[in-house]
């Protein structure tokens, strides 16, 4: 009994008091779907050539775009990724949180003709090569 009091006291006293995101429903354990990066480049596809130098370029647009990306920011999700959300955007998110490497982007609004038409206000982590992917796809690479 003696030595149990002292362990309980010490167990109380080392609580996480770090600033934390409120992750609503999903307590300690995270359900939040993740959206890996691709294992294989877009641009290391193309081989050489003009195309490659392009897609490159582009790619270094994607990557300042998305680094920059910051807590309240809206993006167009589907139909113009890495633009200002527009009336061609058939989906629109926010960006709900940043961590290292990812974003997570809760879908606002979706068009029917959308892929994220059944998904609206649910939230996806997105790792950052993941929407730089998206962002060569949607630019044609």
């Amino acid at each position: 009994m003696r030595l149990l009091l002292p362990l309980l006291a010490l167990a109380a006293s080392c609580a996480d008091t770090r600033a934390a995101r409120e992750r609503g429903a999903a307590g300690l354990i995270e359900n939040t779907p993740v959206y890996p990066a691709p294992k294989v480049d877009r641009c290391a596809k193309l081989k050489g050539g003009g195309a490659q130098s392009r897609c490159d370029e582009a790619k270094y647009l994607a990557d300042l775009y998305v680094r920059r990306l910051s807590t309240g920011d809206g993006v167009c999700l589907d139909g113009g990724f890495g633009e200002a959300p527009g009336g061609a955007c058939l989906a629109r998110a926010s960006v709900a949180d940043v961590a290292t490497g990812m974003v997570l982007l809760e879908v606002r609004e979706a068009k029917p003709d959308s892929r994220w038409f059944h998904r609206e206000s649910n939230q996806f982590w997105f790792e950052e090569g993941a929407l730089v992917d998206l962002y060569l796809q949607e630019h044609g690479y």
